[in-house]
């Protein structure tokens, strides 16, 4: 699945006419990209090491300044247009995708960063509901729009880190920063291999011979919100009954296997397999990074497929249709590895797959998911892309001279 404003001279030359017709003047063009996390599930949120690439689906935000304190956007997704005070943007969350851009502008506001008003318009190409980081997208795009019109210098780090907070705050994710970190960090025909406690960083080039696809299974299970919530409690559980065998721990982050092992008996046994998924996980994330600087494509493949095995038996968050389409994978010429990449109990699979056999790969996943299943999925032949930006004025500027 491709978007029908895939090209970014295509999608500036909508949204320029769009944005014209709504308000009347000539935007400024930023965008964000959604990413799949290839390896390093389930590790953000203890520490631990992931490794997402941004893919080329992005959140685009044309947006131009405006005399008032009113932050006005549209939104072409859900045809809607949405007006927001500057000076009133505090509140609960209201299960609405304002919530996103009322966070972001909340959040740099109580930062010290004064915004000025602003008109926007929104398009998404990151597919909804498939665990791609849409709302990630979104987040980084609109801060990246607001500071650059208000004149704002921010770190990127610094940038992406807000957008976390608009998220835990406004919108009621209390989401790790993998997501974030990947919009704004991400760098074109590279993985990004981070460390979630000190958010140190290590770009890593995907071979150009080599194609990320994703399988969007097209189903999510009612139990995943609950479920996540209670993974996260039986690591914390772990680390508590491991701290007098292993003092000085905070995190899964710390603990070896052999500690693990060692210390086995003092947990129950799916506190222990919940604690082998992550500390396992964790070690599978660095020796992969390993892989890829050695050009090891088949030593990289077999540690996916031991990820998924490890999600789905330790740690329990896959389900019947990831592991089909996992197998499928499997048997499918030109494949490296599988996995199910995101919270789990539905959503997608990331497959490393030779880049001459992508499109046989797409059509026989396709055909064969749809027959088991009775469901049609969508699949996805991604390349790593550019982190955040504002889209090349010299690019765009012509564009902006043509009429709707």
């Amino acid at each position: 699945m491709t978007s029908s404003l895939s090209r970014p001279k295509s999608v500036c030359d909508v949204l320029a006419s769009l944005f014209r017709e709504l308000y009347g003047a000539s935007p400024r063009m930023f965008r964000a990209p959604g990413r799949v996390n290839v390896i390093g599930e389930h590790t953000d949120y203890n520490d631990g090491f992931v490794m997402p690439a941004a893919i080329e689906f992005y959140t685009w935000v044309a947006a131009a300044n405006r005399e008032d304190r009113i932050v006005e956007a549209y939104s072409g997704h859900f045809e809607e247009k949405i007006s927001l005070s500057l000076d009133a943007l505090a509140g609960p969350p209201r299960r609405h995708w304002s919530d996103f851009v009322r966070g972001v502008a909340a959040t740099l506001e109580s930062a010290g960063h004064k915004l000025t008003g602003a008109n926007l318009v929104i398009h998404g190409e990151v597919p909804l509901g498939a665990g791609l980081s849409s709302s990630a997208s979104l987040t980084v795009a609109t801060a990246l729009a607001l500071t650059s019109l208000s004149g704002i210098e921010l770190s990127r780090l610094e940038l992406v880190k807000l957008c976390q907070k608009a998220e835990h705050e406004y919108v009621g994710t209390l989401c790790g920063i993998m997501d974030q970190f990947i919009a704004g960090f991400g760098a074109a025909g590279h993985a990004l291999m981070l460390d979630c406690r000190s958010l140190e960083y290590q770009l890593l080039p995907i071979p150009g011979d080599i194609r990320l696809v994703v399988c969007n299974s097209m189903v999510r299970h009612e139990l995943a919100s609950g479920e996540y919530n209670r993974r996260r409690a039986d690591c914390e559980s772990g680390v508590k009954l491991l701290q007098p065998y292993l003092p000085g721990i905070h995190t899964l982050r710390e603990v070896e296997i052999a500690d693990l092992e060692a210390h086995r008996q003092a947990l129950s046994p799916t506190i222990y397999r919940r604690c082998r998924h992550v500390v396992t996980e964790n070690q599978r994330v660095l020796t992969a990074a390993k892989a890829l600087q050695s050009g090891d494509a088949d030593r990289f493949g077999l540690l996916m497929y031991r990820s998924h095995a490890s999600l789905r038996d330790d740690y329990e968050v896959s389900c019947t249709e990831l592991d089909l389409l996992v197998h499928l994978a499997s048997s499918s010429p030109g494949v490296y590895g599988a996995r199910m990449t995101g919270g789990g109990f539905g959503g997608c699979t990331i497959n490393l797959v030779k880049t001459d056999a992508a499109e046989a790969f797409q059509a026989h996943i396709a055909r064969t998911y749809s027959e088991a299943t009775g469901i049609a999925p969508e699949i996805y032949i991604c390349e790593p892309a550019q982190g955040a930006q504002a889209w090349p004025t010299g690019e765009y500027e012509v564009l902006m001279d043509i009429e709707p």
